[in-house]
């Protein structure tokens, strides 16, 4: 009985191995082993990109890997790769192969891929534009191009991709695409300047018609032109529902209009609809970080520099939105409650010159719960409710009976824990996000005792500001602590741009690597086996 049931299961693991299969894509310019029409997606003869996401012959089923091997692939392309509920497809750089999808070439399409197919997952590449082009609208030969475009498909998801430099949004997550998780990327410096002067050009532009969430999750979102991230609909005649159910958990979002020369909202929730159907409801904004740097030497801010911003039209006040456990700095106007019917807004911690409103408050604040904030700023009302009158934090809660536990301090209080946040990446544990401060921009010590990391453990850091240059490596010691720097001053300034400004030294963000334990344990095998090489040798074996 026991041979039968290990035989059963020996049948049962061969025929899932061979359910799941592996497929390989290379560049068509790979100079050894280019990609083809004509390939079979093997290691030996493998697809070029467009033919593996167009799964024309259905080769690629659900369960199936789509391995993307080292190289660039020029083109803009459409993935019509479809899964199921419980098979995702995966499409993936090859191991730790870098996988570069370069926009910049000749094509009708105006964005480099647009994903289309339900249930697939993509992640570990890289989604930019190489080599020589316009960011201003005004010139001839300007055009605009997205990163990703996800106009339809369903649950799909997209994880730690490097989006950037691209003449448009990063991301457009547009109605259609219920289910979608958005996780772990880096997305920056992607814009233009438009006709009129102004920046163009979000990090994630995110809608959701479904009554499923939609999750944007431990981000890094910096330097695009326009917003970081836009919670919107510009449309003003709406028929139905379509900016609601979304949840923004986790992220780092700063600097956002600092290509084009200015502050711009890192994150923004509304809707433009003069119909009053399509509000921005059921949204959750929790455990993030919205920064600008915006102090001055002399101490003050600066002026028109909003970091977070709810609401836009009187006539689509938003409904049910949850803003707590944030990080927001901004400038005089660094937080925006402008348009809200009903709003939680709690144990925030909030750098700015004034709280901006405007007198629909007078009723809406019933709808509010305000309280345990934490406020930094030179002003002692701080709350300015527009043609009302500025208020104190006092003043805000006998008018409203809104603010209980909320505390106000000057802004040379403002500091920060030093590890602001550390994130350990789900689809790859072994890299962690960390947003650090420290007041002298010298550095900061992070304790990773609490992770799955061994002592001798090699790692490389890196500033998200400075991608391509590693900073220090090392290995971990017994205290398990690792010391990262933050007086670096280099900058990648966004392609063809030089407005862009680097954060201040004494905020940053930083991104450390550490060696795999596989590779780790291979190592370890090797020694091994080389020592009982050279024992043996000894011995005259």
């Amino acid at each position: 009985m026991r041979l039968r049931i290990i035989y059963i299961f020996c049948l049962f693991v061969s025929f899932v191995i061979n359910a799941q299969q592996g497929f390989h894509v290379f560049p068509k310019n790979d100079p050894t082993n280019p990609g083809t029409k004509t390939g079979d997606g093997s290691m030996t003869n493998p697809w070029d990109l467009q033919t593996a996401f167009h799964n024309s012959d259905n080769n690629i089923k659900p369960g199936d890997t789509l391995w993307l091997h080292e190289g660039v692939y020029h083109g803009r392309y459409v993935s019509s790769l479809s899964g199921t509920k419980n098979d995702y497809i995966t499409v993936s750089a090859y191991r730790n192969n870098r996988v570069t999808l370069n926009g910049n070439v000749k094509s009708d399409q105006n964005t480099v891929l647009e994903v289309k197919g339900d249930y697939v997952i993509y992640k570990n590449f890289e989604i930019t534009w190489i080599g020589d082009f316009s960011r201003d609208q005004n010139d001839s030969m300007f055009e605009v191009c997205s990163g990703i475009r996800h106009l339809s498909g369903v649950n799909c998801k997209f994880y730690d991709l490097e989006i950037h430099d691209n003449p448009g949004l990063g991301i457009g997550s547009w109605r259609h695409g219920a289910g979608t998780v958005i996780e772990n990327c880096r997305i920056y410096n992607n814009g233009f300047i438009a006709k009129n002067g102004k920046g163009r050009g979000e990090g994630i532009y995110v809608q959701n018609k479904s009554d499923e969430i939609r999750l944007l999750k431990n981000n890094v979102i910096f330097n695009n032109y326009y917003k970081g991230i836009e919670v919107w609909s510009a449309g003003k005649r709406a028929k139905s529902e379509y900016v609601k159910n979304i949840r923004l958990e986790g992220n780092i979002v700063f600097n956002s209009g600092s290509p084009a020369g200015r502050h711009y909202d890192n994150v923004i929730i509304a809707s433009d609809d003069r119909n009053g159907l399509n509000v921005a409801k059921d949204i959750t904004v929790v455990n993030n970080i919205f920064y600008h740097n915006t102090r001055q030497p002399n101490g003050n801010l600066i002026g028109d520099a909003p970091s977070l911003t709810i609401g836009f039209n009187r006539k689509a006040p938003v409904q049910n939105v949850v803003v707590k456990d944030n990080l927001i700095t901004g400038g005089y106007n660094g937080l925006r409650l402008l348009y809200a019917n009903s709003l939680t807004f709690k144990n925030n911690l909030v750098y700015t010159g004034i709280v901006q409103l405007n007198p629909e408050l007078e009723q809406s604040h019933k709808g509010w719960n305000f309280e345990n904030n934490s406020f930094y700023s030179k002003r002692t009302k701080l709350f300015r409710v527009r043609t009302i009158g500025d208020k104190s934090l006092e003043g805000w809660e006998e008018a409203y009976g809104l603010g209980r536990g909320s505390v106000l301090h000057s802004l040379s209080d403002f500091k920060p824990e030093p590890v602001i946040k550390i994130v350990q990446h789900t689809q790859n544990p072994q890299i962690f996000t960390m947003a650090l401060f420290d007041e002298t921009s010298t550095g900061v010590r992070v304790d990773f005792s609490e992770y799955d990391l061994v002592l001798g453990q090699a790692y490389k850091i890196l500033d998200v500001e400075n991608p391509n240059v590693i900073i220090k490596t090392g290995q971990l010691n017994a205290d398990m602590q690792i010391f990262i720097p933050m007086d670096g001053s280099e900058f990648k300034t966004p392609m063809h741009n030089t407005k862009a400004k680097k954060t201040m030294s004494d905020f940053g963000v930083y991104r450390i690597e550490f060696e795999s334990l596989e590779k780790i344990e291979v190592k370890a095998q090797q020694e091994s086996k080389s020592f009982f090489k050279r024992l043996f040798g000894w011995l005259g074996f």
